[in-house]
């Protein structure tokens, strides 16, 4: 088994995963589901099979606990690590800011082949942010649906 695990590992560096990408693979924080979220982000794509989850508990208007599930490639797991950390922490205003990029960046890049990885991350933060927000009043389930602009 671990002769695999190395294998993975030398396999996933030849095709462009750094230290940083792997390390939150590896060691990703923040896994696990929070029972009763404030607000809750669930996105997919049906091309890769990707799926992600955002659970998010806010106190005084900041993200005061966060937690995602993925079911997805290893780019999917340090994007999904690297979202949560980012936001933990910050007021929903800030952290409905963090763009796809600023994950891709945070990571220190992603092979171009998993880039849309960092997509569905900060996709999954923006929903649960909106269905906190939704949930408060602070917008309407339609304001919530609209796509963000790129």
């Amino acid at each position: 088994m671990f002769g695999i695990l190395f294998e993975g590992d030398r396999w996933m560096a030849q095709i462009g995963y750094n230290e940083t990408v792997m390390d939150h693979f590896m060691n990703p924080r923040n896994v696990g589901v929070i029972e009763n979220p404030d607000g809750y982000g669930k996105v997919g794509n049906p091309v890769c099979g990707d799926l992600m989850e955002i659970f998010i508990n806010v106190k005084d208007d900041r993200i005061d606990d966060i937690k995602f599930r993925t079911f997805g490639c290893g780019s999917a797991i340090a994007v999904s690590s690297m979202v949560t950390e980012m936001a933990k922490g910050k007021t929903l205003d800030e952290a409905i800011k963090i763009t796809r990029n600023d994950v891709a960046e945070k990571l220190g890049g992603l092979p171009p082949q998993k880039m849309h990885c960092s997509n569905l991350g900060a996709d999954a933060l923006h929903a649960a942010i909106k269905d906190y927000w939704v949930k408060i009043g602070k917008i309407s389930l339609q304001e919530a649906a609209e796509e963000e602009e790129v």
